[in-house]
């Protein structure tokens, strides 16, 4: 049986919630009625589940007050009815528990990427365009929209560095755990004894942040603009379009220079900013909750080797749950559906682990 303490406290939380959102002082302000208001749509559901599982106990309970009866009819309906409600006392209680695991505010937000070549030099850089070009084609899939907001190709085509905005709902959930090192082995096309490298590449993903998340106070930037440089044309290289912005309070740095609008620029380097600030917060909340901070081990550390990519056995395995799979060329043309749902499924398990 569930601890029906703990289901009360959500219960309570929730009626909490409905008298704060009636508050005139929260009315009028759009940030905490806003963040009221998404966490008691996300308690509802769990109310009334709650609601269920609590008849469910009070009906077994009546049922075995009745089975103590003299009569025998009585207590063989009862002894019925019983047993009915033990059967499907297994199901409501593993619903509960999933949705008493702790949502993630972040997930149907959009995300912002960040891939930067690692050790291996210029096969590195191709590594980290083909990380690039999967995380695309996945987005394709999904109709998200990416938009490329700074980046720094090298010359054999690859890049040392890229940062995009990937726009779409749920983003955030289905992207999150390809926060790492990913490690990729094979022949190299400047390679010319057929030797295989291992090279890497790191892998940032941000959920995108929005005002009512996060203030950014325009006293607190610094914000410079320069030429931009690489390809672009006459028009880019040579007026002060590209735009670099400094958060003093945090040290965070950002630019962009993909466009050739000064004001578009600075507006998709404060979009990964606000995104930074955001990170950054969520980070020191995660500190300083110790014991959740355990069950988030190797979820996005950015230092951990997370994935190998083997070209030669077309093999692709995600260290974290042990899961190898022989359809690397899949993968990299996008399809990741099954590596993300496996990650899913592990770190949903851990975290009823950490309810039981």
């Amino acid at each position: 049986m569930l601890d029906l303490n703990k289901l009360k406290t959500v219960e309570n939380r929730c009626e909490e919630l409905m008298v704060l959102l009636m508050k005139p002082e929260i009315i009028s302000d759009y940030q905490k009625y806003q963040r009221y208001s998404r966490e008691h749509a996300e308690l509802s559901p769990l109310v009334e589940k709650i609601g269920v599982y609590k008849k469910l106990i009070k009906d077994m309970e009546e049922a075995e007050e009745l089975l103590h009866s003299g009569d025998k009819e009585l207590k063989e309906l009862a002894q019925a009815e019983l047993d009915e409600l033990r059967e499907k006392q297994p199901a409501i209680e593993q619903e509960l528990m999933v949705m008493l695991i702790p949502k993630d505010p972040r997930d149907e937000k959009s995300v912002i990427i960040e891939i930067r070549a690692g050790t291996g030099g210029d096969e590195a850089g191709l590594f980290a365009a083909d990380l690039f070009s999967m995380y695309s084609k996945y987005a394709e899939a999904k109709r998200w929209r990416v938009e490329v907001i700074d980046s720094s190709p090298t010359g054999l085509g690859g890049l040392k560095e890229i940062v995009a905005s990937v726009e779409g709902k749920g983003a955030y959930s289905r992207l999150k755990y390809e926060s790492g090192v990913h490690r990729v082995q094979r022949v190299p096309q400047t390679e010319t004894q057929g030797r295989i490298h291992t090279s890497a590449a790191t892998v940032a993903i941000l959920p995108e942040a929005e005002d009512v998340d996060v203030k950014v106070e325009e006293k607190d930037l610094r914000v410079d603009t320069f030429c931009a440089s690489g390809p672009g044309g006459q028009g880019v290289n040579t007026t002060y379009s590209a735009v670099r912005i400094v958060h003093e309070p945090t040290g965070i740095v950002v630019q962009c220079q993909d466009e050739r609008s000064q004001i578009k620029n600075k507006a998709k380097a404060m979009k990964v900013l606000r995104s930074k600030v955001y990170e950054l917060e969520i980070e020191t909340q995660e500190k300083e909750r110790a014991e959740e901070r355990k069950t988030q081990v190797g979820t996005g550390d950015r230092s951990e080797r997370i994935r190998t990519y083997n070209f030669p056995q077309n093999r692709i395995t995600d260290h974290r749950v042990g899961l190898s799979l022989h359809k690397l060329e899949q993968v990299i043309e996008g399809h990741l559906d099954e590596i993300i749902e496996a990650l899913q499924t592990h770190f949903e398990t851990e975290k009823l682990k950490q309810l039981k």
